[in-house]
């Protein structure tokens, strides 16, 4: 799945990974109605749709994410991208 691809149906996703809404829409930061309003149909706003694209597609833990190591991932990359490209390259394949 690609950056900001549409999302077609979350409750699918939801269910393949057997969560119930509560569950599902928190790890998000979106409340229970909410995200049934999207599983209804209505459309998700890109941040949404990105936050559930990499917690749950991508299995991303959001918890662990901090802003240090986005800027240190960004500056390897504008730096060295020979050397960003093999450790990304070397991660996949773990």
């Amino acid at each position: 799945m690609k950056l900001f691809e549409e999302i077609s149906n979350p409750r699918d996703i939801r269910r393949k990974l057997g969560l119930n809404q509560h569950d599902f829409w928190s790890k998000v930061g979106v409340t229970q109605s909410g995200g049934s309003r999207y599983e209804s149909g209505r459309n998700m706003p890109r941040p949404v749709r990105e936050l559930v694209r990499l917690v749950h597609i991508e299995h991303i833990d959001l918890a662990k994410i901090r802003k240090d190591d986005l800027i240190v991932a960004a500056l390897l990359k504008s730096q060295d991208p020979d050397l960003y490209k093999s450790l990304k390259k070397t991660a996949r394949s773990k």
